[in-house]
C-alpha cells in the first residue's frame, strides 16, 4: 500500500461526530480521502445527546490526517436531508461516491437492559429500532445509486459483535445490532451484480470518548481504569476501527470480503494494521480464552 492509497476517492461517514465514527473518518483522510462528515452535533447545536464534540471538530481532524475533511451536519432519520446530503456529494463529486459507511447508532432510549422484552420500555425500544437500523436503510436507499453507477465501492455496516455471536443480553440492543448484520448481507445480495462490495464490521471493546468518560479517565490515563474493569485491558482506540475501514477501501480484492461479518481484529492479522498505539488488539481471542476457563489465568498482554 501506498502512503495514501485512497487519494482521489470520496467517502460518506454517518454517524462521524466521535467514537468509531470519527476513528474510521479521520483514518480515510490519513489515507487520502475526500470525507463527508455527518452527525448532528455541530458548533451551534448538540444532539439529544449532549455530547460536546462536533461533525466540524471530526472534518478538522480528517483533513489534518491528510485528507479533505467536509462537515455535512445531517439527522439520517430525516429523508429530505439525507436526499439533499447524497444531492450535495453527487454534485460536488461530479457523480463520485466511493465508500459508504453506515455508522450511526443513537442508542440513547434504551435505559433498561437487564430485564425480558415485555418488562422493557415499548417506545424507548422502537425508537432504538428507527436510530439505529433505520438511519442506515434511510442512507443506504439515497446512497448506493452513486456506487452502482460507477460499478465499484465499499459499503461497511459498523455493529457490535459478530454474526456467529449469541444473544446480547437484551431484546431491542440485540435486535439492532443483529439488524445491521443482516442488512450488509442483504445489501451484498443486490450490489454483487454491480461490482460493489458490502460488509458489516465490528470493532471489540471500544475506547470512544463517552466510554473514557464513562471511567473517568482519558485517552492518555485508560490504563487507570482496568482495575474498574479488567477487560477494558482489551480495549482499543477508534483509530484502530477506522484503520480496518481503510485497508478493506485499500484492497483491490475486496470483494471477496463481500456480505461478510468482520471484526477489527480479524482485519488487523489480514492488512498488518496497528492500533495507535503500535498494539494489535485481538478482543475475539481474548474474550474467547476468558469464557473457556478461570479468566483470572489469562494474561491481556498475549492479545496484544
Amino acid at each position: 500500500m501506498t502512503d495514501k492509497p485512497l487519494t482521489g476517492q470520496v467517502a460518506l461517514v454517518s454517524g462521524a461526530t466521535r467514537g468509531g465514527g470519527r476513528g474510521i473518518a479521520v483514518q480515510l483522510g490519513a489515507a487520502g480521502a475526500t470525507v463527508y462528515v455527518t452527525g448532528r452535533s455541530t458548533t451551534t447545536s448538540r444532539s439529544p445527546m449532549n455530547r460536546p464534540e462536533t461533525t466540524e471538530q471530526t472534518a478538522s481532524l480528517v483533513t489534518a490526517a491528510g485528507g479533505h475533511g467536509i462537515a455535512a451536519p445531517t439527522d439520517h432519520l430525516d429523508v429530505a436531508q439525507v436526499r439533499d446530503l447524497v444531492a450535495r456529494i453527487d454534485r460536488e463529486q461530479q457523480g463520485r461516491l466511493d465508500i459508504l459507511v453506515n455508522n450511526v447508532w443513537g442508542g440513547d432510549p434504551l435505559t433498561v437492559w437487564d430485564k425480558p422484552l415485555w418488562e422493557q420500555p415499548l417506545d424507548d425500544g422502537l425508537l432504538l429500532q428507527r436510530q439505529a437500523v433505520h438511519t442506515h436503510i434511510i442512507t443506504s436507499w439515497h446512497a448506493l445509486p452513486l456506487l452502482v453507477a460507477r460499478r465499484r465501492g465499499l459499503v461497511v455496516e459498523v455493529t457490535d459483535g459478530t454474526a456467529d455471536q449469541g444473544y446480547r443480553g437484551t431484546f431491542f440492543y440485540d435486535l439492532a445490532k443483529s439488524g445491521v448484520i443482516r442488512a450488509a448481507q442483504a445489501q451484498a445480495g443486490d450490489l454483487r451484480p454491480h461490482g460493489v462490495t458490502a460488509v458489516a464490521l465490528t470493532p471489540g471493546f471500544l475506547r470512544s470518548e463517552a466510554m473514557l468518560d464513562h471511567f473517568g479517565v482519558t485517552e492518555d490515563t485508560w490504563r487507570d481504569a482496568i482495575t474498574a474493569d479488567p477487560y477494558f485491558a482489551m480495549s482499543e482506540s477508534p483509530a484502530y476501527l477506522g484503520r480496518a475501514v481503510a485497508a478493506l477501501a485499500a484492497d483491490p480484492d475486496v470483494s471477496r470480503w463481500n456480505g461478510q461479518s468482520l471484526a477489527t481484529w480479524q482485519l488487523a492479522k489480514e492488512y498488518g494494521f496497528t492500533d495507535a498505539d503500535g498494539s494489535r488488539p485481538d478482543w475475539g481471542g481474548y474474550f474467547g480464552a476468558t469464557q473457556q476457563g478461570d479468566g483470572d489465568d489469562v494474561d491481556p498482554q498475549d492479545y496484544r
